[in-house]
C-alpha cells in the first residue's frame, strides 16, 4: 500500500503538535518539494522502451497484488433498515397499546386487596429560590417580600462572582498551557531532530552499501565481482515464532480459573446452606415466642398482645394456616379473636401498604407541596424574616462563608491539578516521541527495504541473463537515485 507523502510517519509526528498555519506551512513546503522533484525534472524522452526500462528499473512480468481484484459487495438495499426501524417503532406502539389494553382489563377484575394504592404527587422545593418565590406567591407579606428579594439578589451576585471567577481560572489554565505547549515543542525540536537525522543516515548507508556492491560487479576486475549474489537478497518479513510454553501457560490459566469457579461455587452454596439453617432457626425461636405469648395471655394484656403477636407473625412471613393453627389457641372471645385472625390474614395477603400521610400524603391524586432545602441561602432567607435573632446571622456569615471558601478552594485545587496534569502529559508526550524514534528509524528502514530491494533483484537478475554492463550502469544509477529520492520520503 503507498502511503500518502503528506500522511507518512514524518508528516504526522511534526503535525501532531503544531497549530494550523504551522500544519499549512509544513505541507506547502512539502508539496513544492514534490512539485520540483518529480514534476518539473522531468526525465528526457525517449522511443526506445527498452532503455526508458533500464532507466527506470522496470521489470518485464510484474504481477498486480492479489487483494487488488477483491470486492466487497453489499446487495442490501439501503432503503431496508430504514424500513426495519419503521416497523420496529411501530411493532413497539402496537405491543404498547396491547398491553395498556390488556392492565385495563386486569384493572377492572383485580381484587381491592391487590390493588395498587393512589399516590399523591409531592411536589419537592429543594431549591432557595424556588422556596422564597413559592412563600412569596403564597403569603405575600412584608417580610417573605423582603426575604425573598433578598435572597433572588444574593443568588444574582454569587452567579456573577462564580462567573468571573471560574472565567479567571480558565485564563490562568489557558496561559499555563501555552507556556507548557512551548516547552514542549522546545524539547521535541531535538526529538524530531534525532529521527530525521537518522533516516538520512540510513538513506546514506544504504547509499555507499548499493554503490559499493554495484561497482564491484560493474568492474572490469573478476575477482572482485560477489557470484549469485542477487540470489541472497531476498526481503523477508518478521517471522512468526510460537511459543509453545505460552500455550501451557494459558492452559494452566483456564484449568485455574475452573478450579476457582468450581471452589467459589461450592462455597456460596454452602454458605447458602448456613444461612438456611440461620433463618430456620430464628423462625422456631419466634415460633417459641409466639407459644409462649398465646399460653400466657390474659384479658388483661390482650391488647399488647395483639401488637407483639402481629409483630411476630409478620417478621416469619405467617401465612394464613400458620396465623390460624397458633391464634386458636387464644382464650379469647370469639367474634374478637375471629377478627383479630381475619385482619392478619387479610394483611398478610395484602400486596402493599399505605405510605405515612406526614410523608407522602393521604391518597388523594393531587398535587401536594412540602420544602427540603439543603442551601446555604435558606439561612439568609432565615435571618430576613427575623433580623433581631442574631444566632440566623450568625449561622447566615458562618455557612456563606464556609461555602464560598470551599468553592475558592475547590476552584483553585481544579486550576492547579488541570495544570499539573497538562505538565505530566506533555511529559509523557515528549518521552513517548523519544522512545518512538528508534521505532520510526526501524519502519523508515523496512519501508526502504521493500521499495529498493525488488529493484535490486531485478538488476541481478538482468546481469545474470547477459545484459551488457553499460547497461547494468544505467539500472545501477537509477536505483541509487530511487534510494535518495524514493519513497518513503524525508523532508527538509
Amino acid at each position: 500500500m503507498t502511503i500518502s507523502p503528506l500522511r507518512d510517519s514524518e508528516t504526522l509526528r511534526q503535525q501532531r503538535n503544531l497549530t494550523n498555519s504551522q500544519k499549512r506551512a509544513n505541507s506547502e513546503t512539502k508539496e513544492g518539494v514534490l512539485v520540483n522533484n518529480f514534476i518539473k525534472d522531468c526525465p528526457d524522452c525517449n522511443t526506445n522502451l527498452d532503455n526508458t526500462c533500464d532507466t527506470l528499473v522496470i521489470s518485464k512480468n510484474v504481477k498486480m497484488p492479489d487483494r487488488l481484484y477483491e470486492r466487497n459487495n453489499d446487495n442490501r438495499k439501503s432503503i431496508l433498515p430504514i424500513s426495519a426501524v419503521t416497523l420496529g417503532v411501530m411493532g413497539a406502539i402496537a405491543l404498547m397499546s396491547a398491553f395498556i389494553r390488556r392492565n385495563t382489563k386486569i384493572n377492572l377484575k383485580i381484587s381491592n386487596e391487590k390493588r395498587l394504592p393512589a399516590t399523591t404527587r409531592n411536589v419537592a422545593l429543594n431549591e432557595e429560590t424556588h422556596q422564597a418565590l413559592y412563600q412569596m406567591i403564597q403569603s405575600p407579606t412584608r417580610k417573605t417580600i423582603h426575604a425573598g428579594v433578598g435572597v433572588l439578589t444574593l443568588t444574582a451576585m454569587a452567579f456573577m462572582g462564580k462567573t468571573f471567577f471560574d472565567g479567571f481560572k480558565e485564563v490562568w489554565v489557558k496561559k499555563r498551557e501555552a507556556d507548557i505547549q512551548k516547552n514542549m515543542q522546545e524539547q521535541l525540536i531535538n526529538i524530531e531532530t534525532q529521527s530525521f537525522a537518522g533516516k538520512i543516515q540510513i538513506t546514506r548507508n544504504m547509499l555507499s552499501e548499493k554503490a559499493k556492491e554495484f561497482g564491484r560487479y560493474l568492474s572490469d576486475d573478476k575477482d572482485k565481482i560477489l557470484p549469485n549474489f542477487g540470489k541472497h537478497l531476498q526481503f523477508t518479513g518478521r517471522k512468526n515464532v510460537t511459543d509453545n510454553s505460552s500455550n501451557i501457560n494459558y492452559f494452566l490459566l483456564g484449568a485455574a480459573t475452573v478450579a476457582g469457579i468450581i471452589g467459589l461455587g461450592f462455597l456460596s452454596l454452602k454458605n447458602l446452606n448456613k444461612s438456611k439453617n440461620y433463618l430456620e432457626k430464628a423462625v422456631k425461636d419466634t415460633e417459641n415466642k409466639i407459644s409462649g405469648i398465646i399460653k400466657n395471655s390474659t384479658a388483661k394484656t390482650k391488647d399488647s398482645d395483639k401488637k407483639i403477636l402481629e409483630a411476630y407473625l409478620q417478621s416469619i412471613d405467617a401465612k394464613e394456616d400458620t396465623i390460624k393453627k397458633y391464634l386458636n389457641g387464644l382464650t379469647w372471645n370469639k367474634s374478637e379473636l375471629n377478627e383479630f385472625i381475619e385482619k392478619l390474614v387479610k394483611k398478610s395477603k395484602t400486596s402493599t401498604t399505605k405510605v405515612n400521610e406526614t410523608i407522602g400524603g393521604d391518597g388523594t391524586p393531587k398535587p401536594t407541596f412540602y420544602s427540603h432545602v439543603d442551601d446555604y441561602r435558606a439561612f439568609f432567607y432565615n435571618w430576613l424574616l427575623d433580623t433581631d435573632n442574631k444566632q440566623f446571622k450568625q449561622l447566615f456569615f458562618g455557612i456563606t462563608g464556609l461555602t464560598a471558601l470551599s468553592y475558592g478552594g475547590k476552584l483553585a485545587g481544579d486550576a492547579i491539578k488541570e495544570v499539573q496534569v497538562k505538565k505530566l502529559n506533555a511529559q509523557t508526550e515528549v518521552e513517548l516521541q523519544n522512545r518512538l524514534v528508534s521505532t520510526e528509524l526501524r519502519n523508515f528502514k523496512s519501508k526502504k527495504d521493500a521499495a529498493i530491494q525488488p529493484l535490486v533483484n531485478e538488476f541481478y537478475k538482468q546481469a545474470d541473463n547477459g545484459k551488457p554492463k553499460e547497461e547494468l550502469k544505467v539500472m545501477a544509477d537509477n536505483i541509487l537515485l530511487e534510494i535518495k529520492n524514493g519513497p518513503p520520503f524525508v523532508y527538509s
